[in-house]
């Protein structure tokens, strides 16, 4: 059973599953306003249900304004930590969308999760933002959630005929590698995965034989896989 939470402004993840951002009242901006004035909200009443089984909390506009308005909170990083104590019980795995922006909607993201799982385009200018997100981690760590691991990092939009593909994946593995671990599965630029968008499908539903369906799938197999060898270390080491 899992949660999808839209943390990015621009609504994208909203969209992408069929819903009108712009008309949906409930949403996370409306629910971490709520918390910093020291409400309790009902998160429940805000997530939406998606037909493939899936629910979200949407987000819209709205979100933007939080950056401003949480640098004055109580508790400004844990907002979004305190907002789900009391749905985390119901759902399997819980997977925030964050902003390609290291804010304050981005760090509440980091530390109210137990693993961070980094995108990163076979561009030269996204892997380049890698170093400043590396910091932002290091830093929720110490400050806000020691318990955050990184999941690893997974190449997309990849166009492997590209020579530019190939040296931006090659540098991310050499520079990187060492230590973090790197998803074998790269997702690939597709025009099925922007269709399956704009039609408010997941990739599954829409082209479930598309190659992106089948490099999420895999992607997906081998996230859960290393999540639970990881598991197992740290049973292991506590155990010792």
């Amino acid at each position: 059973k899992v949660l999808l939470i839209d943390g990015d402004p621009q609504s994208d993840l909203t969209t992408s599953l069929g819903w009108d951002a712009d008309s949906i009242e409930n949403s996370l901006g409306r629910l971490m306003y709520l918390v910093t004035q020291n409400y309790k909200p009902d998160v429940k009443d805000t997530i939406l249900h998606h037909p493939e089984g899936v629910d979200l909390i949407p987000s819209n506009l709205e979100l933007s304004s939080m950056e401003t308005q949480l640098v004055n909170a109580m508790s400004r990083e844990k907002v979004l930590t305190n907002l789900l104590k009391d749905v985390k019980k119901n759902y399997d795995y819980i997977l925030i969308d964050c902003m390609p922006s290291l804010g304050m909607i981005t760090i509440n993201a980091l530390t109210a999760a137990d693993s961070v799982v980094i995108p990163v385009q076979a561009q030269y200018l996204p892997a380049k933002g890698m170093t400043q997100l590396m910091k932002s981690i290091d830093m929720v760590r110490n400050h806000t959630n020691d318990k955050l691991q990184i999941g690893g990092i997974v190449m997309t939009l990849v166009d492997n005929r590209t020579n530019l593909a190939r040296e931006v994946t090659d540098k991310i593995r050499t520079q990187y590698g060492m230590h973090i671990h790197i998803f074998d599965t790269q997702i690939p630029v597709a025009v099925k995965a922007a269709e399956a968008s704009k039609a408010g499908m997941s990739i599954f539903a829409y082209d479930k034989e598309s190659k992106p369906a089948k490099a999420y799938e895999q992607l997906t197999r081998e996230v859960m896989k290393h999540g639970e060898r990881e598991r197992h270390r740290d049973e292991a080491s506590i155990t010792r």
